[in-house]
């Protein structure tokens, strides 16, 4: 079994209360709607696997999808997102590495990964796995974290800061974040196998002095129009890009989308007294209160 890089891991954490609820980022979160707005199909389509999903804050937003698969390291993170959005059959949850998706190749018609991506050791190796869950021709909905943001370059101009915003690779600037260089997101995205349609960059104010003096709602519409530069060019700290899965025709989505993340064995059959067993490496994987977890302990 190929050893997989570490993983950032939300057990037990207040992320979405203290981060997002209290943590004064109304306009980050207001400026990040209006991109996916603008980048989401407005037919949407029929499976929609959310990567790094956590409390479920951007799931409602997906309005366009029937069914969507909500996925995190962190289990405790996905029952937080269940008490949010309920037990309804559009909604599963699943605890799963990014590194060995539990998926069967060409089960989801769209993605998204917002937010998570700078938590990616090997940034090239999760859209690789991503590209492999999806249908040719499918949406999948980026978001990166910016190192050739203005912020930093004006920093690094100054002696502030001694990593170059300008070189292409990735910078770890606290364990397991990174920030990620445009031009080499574009190259990975374009390895991966997937065609980018449009970029948009946003938070283009994320500092504390705007947002004390400045209501939310002008913050907001001013980041709205500045978004619109983003095909040009990137220099906000977040970038979010709307890309197409290349190769192959389209065909039906498997019904039973489950494999085994070990043997790559499926799909998987459905779960019997609270688990699901591998039949050919015989690995049982709980269902805990609604969640499915898919998370491998080597």
């Amino acid at each position: 079994m190929q050893s997989t890089p570490p993983v950032c891991d939300y057990t037990n954490s207040d992320y979405q209360t203290s981060f997002w609820d209290q943590g004064g980022r109304a306009y980050e979160d207001r400026a990040e709607a209006v991109a996916l707005k603008r980048l989401l199909s407005p037919e949407g389509g029929q499976r929609l696997l959310e990567l790094g999903a956590g409390a479920g804050r951007n799931t409602l937003r997906y309005t366009g999808y029937q069914h969507i698969v909500l996925l995190d390291y962190s289990e405790t993170q996905l029952q937080q997102a269940r008490q949010r959005l309920g037990d309804s059959e559009r909604f599963t949850y699943v605890a799963a590495d990014i590194y060995r998706l539990p998926f069967m190749p060409a089960s989801f018609d769209g993605a998204t990964m917002i937010r998570t991506l700078h938590h990616m050791a090997d940034a090239r190796r999760a859209l690789d796995q991503v590209r492999l869950t999806l249908q040719p021709n499918a949406t999948f909905i980026l978001e990166f974290a910016n190192k050739k943001n203005l912020k930093s370059i004006v920093r690094y101009a100054l002696g502030r800061q001694h990593w170059s915003p300008f070189t292409p690779e990735p910078v770890e600037f606290a364990a397991l974040n990174f920030d990620f260089h445009p031009a080499m997101v574009r190259t990975w995205l374009q390895l991966a196998g997937f065609s980018i349609e449009r970029m948009l960059t946003v938070s283009h104010f994320r500092i504390g002095l705007f947002k004390k003096l400045l209501p939310t709602g002008l913050l907001v519409a001013m980041d709205s129009v500045a978004q619109l530069t983003g095909n040009w060019w990137q220099l906000s700290p977040s970038v979010f890009t709307r890309c197409r899965a290349v190769g192959g025709q389209p065909g039906p989505l498997p019904p039973a989308f489950f494999r085994c993340p070990v043997c790559g064995s499926g799909p998987l059959p459905a779960a019997s007294a609270d688990e699901i067993v591998c039949p050919d490496c015989q690995r049982h994987y709980p269902v805990h209160d609604g969640v499915y977890d898919f998370r491998v302990v080597e």
